[in-house]
C-alpha cells in the first residue's frame, strides 16, 4: 500500500523512530528509486538515515524500469531478487508495428540472457519505489511532503532547514531528488549549467487496457516526423501503459505544468495514426500522466564537501539508455560502501565512488546519446544515423550493463551479512 497522502501539505514521517542507531546522520532528499535503495545500504553499514520526499506520498505508476547485467546483481545482494521478481510487468517481448498493425520486428525478454531490449527484470517505477520503501520503512526514517528549503555546510556537518520548518543537523546530505533536482541547483548552481537536452521529449500514462494486450509490447514509429506511441502490458491485465516520443529541437514547458503538458502532447501527436487517437482519448483520465525532456546530466563532480548526488541527480543518462535504474542501484550500493569504507569521511568516499561510478556513467551516457540520435528526423543538417550492427557497439553496450566492479567491503559493517554489526539488526536482510 502507498503512503497515504490525505495530509497533502504536511510532513507525513514513517519508520524509523524506535529503531535509532549511532551511527553517521545522513539525510536523502528523494524516495523514488535512487533514495531508498541509498538508504538501504546506508542502514546496513550502520548509519542514521533521513530521507525526505516533497511529494506527500510514494509516487504510483511511471514508465518500466530495467534491471540488466550487474544491476541484477546489487537486487541480488539487497536480499529483493524475488520482492522485485514477483512485482514485474512479466513482459514476454515486444513488437514493432506498421501503421496498420502488422509486425515488423520482433524482440523477447530472454534475448541476450535476459539484458536485451526487453530486459528479464522490467517494473515499473512505482512498483520498484513501493518494493524498496517496504524493504527500509522500518529501519529509515521518510518524511513526506516536505523538503530541504536551505543548508550551510561547516567542517563538522551539514544544518538543513526543511520547507515545513524544521531545523536539523546531519553528517552528510545526499540528493536523490531526479533529473530537476533541487539540492543539485542549491549546491552546485542552476539547471541549465548541467542538464543536456537530446532533442525529445517522452509521456507517460495509464489507461484502459481496450488493446487486447497480453504480455507483449506494441509500439509504433514514424521515421519521417520522428514521433512514436507505444503501448506495453503491466500486472493489472485491465488497464495498460502507454508512452509517446516526438522531437523537438528545444523544451521550455514547466515540467510540472501538466495541464500546458497534455496540450502540448495533443498538438505534437495530432495526425500520427495506428491507435494514437484511441490513447489520447484516457488522457484527462490518466492517473499518472507525466512529461519531460529526454536530458541528460553531465557534472564534472558529483559532490562538494558534506553534500553528494546520486542516480539522475548526478548523471542521468535519460530514458533513452535504458539504463537509469541500473545506475541508480549500482550508485547507491558503491556510494554507501565506498563511504563507509572511507571512516564516512566526504571527501575521501565521494572521491572513490566518483571514480568507480565515472566510466560506467559515461558508457551509458553514450548508449543514451545514439538512441536519441537514431530517431532524429531525417534532414540535409541532420547526422547519419548510427549503425548498431559494429561491434563497437556490442562493446559498448558491455560497458554500459557490466563494466563496473562490483567490491565485496570486506570488513565493513553489514547488518544483512552473517555476524552482522548487532548496532543494524533492525535492518531487514
Amino acid at each position: 500500500m502507498n503512503v497515504d497522502d490525505s495530509d497533502r501539505g504536511h510532513a507525513i514521517r514513517t519508520g524509523g523512530q524506535a529503531t535509532r542507531v549511532s551511527g553517521p546522520r545522513v539525510l536523502v532528499a528523494g524516495a523514488s528509486i535512487a533514495g531508498p535503495a541509498l538508504a538501504h545500504w546506508l542502514r546496513r553499514r550502520g548509519a542514521e538515515v533521513t530521507v525526505v520526499e516533497r511529494a506527500p506520498g510514494l509516487r504510483s505508476g511511471g514508465q518500466a524500469v530495467d534491471a540488466r547485467g550487474i544491476a541484477k546483481e546489487v537486487i541480488r545482494r539487497m536480499g529483493l531478487d524475488a520482492a522485485v521478481r514477483a512485482a514485474c510487468t512479466d513482459t514476454a517481448g515486444a513488437h514493432t508495428v506498421d501503421a496498420d498493425g502488422q509486425v515488423l520486428e520482433t524482440f523477447r525478454a530472454d534475448d541476450d540472457g535476459g539484458d536485451g531490449f526487453i530486459a528479464e527484470i522490467e517494473i515499473l517505477r512505482g512498483d520498484l519505489s513501493q518494493v524498496l520503501y517496504d524493504d527500509t520503512r522500518d529501519g529509515v526514517e521518510y518524511v513526506f511532503g516536505d523538503r530541504i528549503a536551505g543548508l550551510a555546510q561547516d567542517a563538522d556537518g551539514v544544518e538543513v532547514v526543511f520547507a515545513g520548518g524544521d531545523r536539523r543537523r546531519f553528517d552528510l546530505v545526499v540528493g536523490a531528488d531526479g533529473l530537476h533536482s533541487e539540492l543539485r541547483a542549491m549546491v552546485f548552481g542552476p539547471h541549465e549549467r548541467f542538464l543536456r537536452h537530446l532533442g525529445h521529449v517522452l509521456a507517460f500514462c495509464s489507461v484502459p487496457n481496450e488493446f487486447g494486450l497480453d504480455r507483449w509490447l506494441l509500439e509504433y514509429q514514424d521515421q519521417e516526423s520522428g514521433r512514436s506511441a507505444l503501448l506495453r502490458p503491466i500486472q493489472d491485465a485491465t488497464r495498460a501503459m502507454a508512452m509517446f516520443s516526438f522531437a523537438s529541437a528545444d523544451f521550455d514547458v514547466d515540467h510540472r505544468d501538466v495541464a500546458a503538458q497534455k496540450v502540448l502532447l495533443r498538438e505534437r501527436m495530432a495526425g500520427l495514426g495506428w491507435l494514437t487517437p484511441d490513447i489520447l482519448a484516457h488522457l484527462d483520465d490518466a492517473p499518472d500522466f507525466y512529461l519531460d525532456q529526454v536530458a541528460q546530466v553531465v557534472m564534472d563532480r558529483w559532490s562538494s564537501g558534506r553534500v553528494g548526488l546520486l542516480g539522475d541527480a548526478a548523471f542521468s543518462s535519460s530514458p533513452m539508455s535504458g539504463q537509469g535504474t541500473g545506475l541508480a542501484l549500482v550508485g547507491a550500493y558503491l556510494l554507501a560502501g565506498e563511504l563507509a569504507a572511507a571512516g564516512w569521511d566526504p571527501e575521501a568516499g565521494f572521491g572513490r565512488y566518483e571514480a568507480r561510478m565515472r566510466s560506467f556513467v559515461e558508457a551509458n551516457q553514450e548508449i543514451g546519446r545514439l538512441n536519441a540520435r537514431s530517431r532524429d528526423v531525417a534532414g540535409p543538417d541532420a547526422e547519419p544515423r548510427p549503425d548498431f550492427a559494429g561491434a563497437w557497439f556490442t562493446e559498448l553496450v558491455g560497458r554500459a550493463i557490466n563494466g563496473v566492479e562490483l567490491p565485496d567491503y570486506a570488513g565493513v559493517p553489514d547488518s544483512a551479512a552473517p555476524g552482522g554489526s548487532p548496532t543494524t539488526s533492525s535492518v531487514k536482510p
